[in-house]
């Protein structure tokens, strides 16, 4: 299809404009193979789907005793966090102390109620877009669903409203407009994981393409 051509595309000319552009420093923060970024570069599949908060719904379904759907309103009214955190995309750049707020995926699995036999978490999107990740990758007390960047509402262009941060893998696993969180009794790879990206992601061991 056209608009996965262009995302690879765009992530080849954008991996070649920073390394023109940035040098490699704080070695003992960066992952191997990554430079460091001051801007926040931006990659999609070139599908931004409109925000209306009167429509938007968010859902967590599959292997969940509780499953829900929430309005906006109601997503916004789920206990805030706020944190700083890196992020690495598989492009090669990085870059640290971004500051988010949203709700922790904690407060939705608990929400819900995560049964015996999920084994994975499938990050559904408003593009198109999916990617999965291992429910044991997601423990952490760092795992986001932001809505805010910076302290401003989370732009289009950043995956507004709504978007996973999952800090410690590449950035293809921090889903932009996000909608729906699917837990699975078994592995089932997404969008990049299908067309050659490794079905893991660890930057810190190199873990790009399958």
């Amino acid at each position: 299809m056209d608009s996965v051509d262009k995302a690879i595309r765009n992530k080849a000319r954008l991996l070649d404009k920073l390394k023109d552009k940035a040098g490699r420093i704080g070695q003992n923060r960066l992952p191997p193979g990554q430079t460091l970024v001051r801007d926040f570069p931006v990659l999609d599949l070139g599908i931004r789907p409109a925000f209306d908060p009167a429509t938007w719904r968010f859902e967590v379904e599959g292997e969940v005793t509780h499953p829900f759907s929430l309005s906006w309103e109601e997503f916004r009214a789920l206990p805030r966090t706020e944190q700083v955190s890196d992020f690495h995309c598989v492009t090669t750049w990085s870059q640290y102390d971004i500051r988010w707020a949203g709700v922790k995926l904690s407060v939705l699995l608990d929400k819900a109620g995560v049964k015996p036999t999920a084994t994975h978490l499938i990050q559904e999107c408003g593009d198109g877009y999916d990617t999965n990740v291992p429910l044991d990758e997601l423990r952490g007390d760092d795992i986001l669903l932001a809505y805010e960047l910076e302290g401003k509402p989370l732009p289009l262009e950043h995956g507004g409203p709504l978007r996973m941060l999952v800090p410690q893998l590449y950035a293809w696993k921090s889903a932009k407009f996000l909608r729906r969180l699917v837990l699975l009794p078994k592995d089932r790879p997404g969008f990049w994981e299908q067309r050659g990206y490794h079905n893991h992601a660890d930057p810190w061991t190199e873990e790009r393409f399958g």
